[in-house]
């Protein structure tokens, strides 16, 4: 089984590109901001936790996401291999991730980081807020979202190239592209 970390900013196109891996290779995905939002429509408490933290652009607390995501895992599994978009967003989180899988006999094979420019995602974001109707694709937002992601998420991607699991892609130019870059990272697992 491949576990696969795909990492970047909001708006880098983890959710496209996971989709394109799952047509692919056959993986589940696990989208943190996916789950999130079924909570946040759905009414729960942990939707109406989660909003006052996604408002405000911070990131759920650890305990939280750790929770959601082991049962999440767990629904989906076994299977030929999993996708993580958006999680772990931070070192601590890499860390739980890491013991929740030895704990279930696996790791993570790779984190697959689409590095993309500020200006760029901005852009994205900006016009995904236009065409999807998400609140929290605004600039006043997305630019507290990017400084979380500079200052608590991207400090991420040292911890994996020390774990010697780092694999930065080119995140912009064509999806055909993008994709053959992390296809080729993945088939050389």
């Amino acid at each position: 089984m491949k576990n696969i970390v795909i990492f970047g900013a909001p708006g880098s196109g983890k959710g496209t590109q996971s989709e394109l891996l799952m047509q692919k290779y056959g993986f589940k995905h696990i989208s943190t901001g996916d789950v999130l939002r079924a909570e946040i429509k759905a009414g729960t408490d942990l939707g109406h936790t989660a909003q006052n933290y996604i408002s405000q652009g911070q990131l759920i607390p650890d305990d939280l996401m750790i929770q959601i995501l082991a049962s999440t895992y767990d629904s989906l599994c076994p299977c030929e291999g999993l996708i993580f978009d958006g999680f772990p967003r931070t070192i601590p989180q890499a860390e739980a991730l890491k013991e929740m899988l030895a704990q279930r006999g696996t790791a993570v094979s790779a984190m697959l980081e689409l590095d993309v420019p500020d200006e760029e995602l901005m852009t994205r974001l900006i016009n995904r807020g236009k065409t999807s109707g998400r609140a929290d694709d605004n600039a006043e937002t997305i630019a507290a979202r990017l400084k979380v992601y500079h200052t608590q998420t991207q400090p991420l991607a040292d911890w994996y190239e020390k774990e010697g699991l780092r694999h930065a892609v080119k995140g912009i130019g064509s999806l055909e592209e993008i994709n053959a870059a992390l296809c080729a990272v993945i088939d050389a697992l």
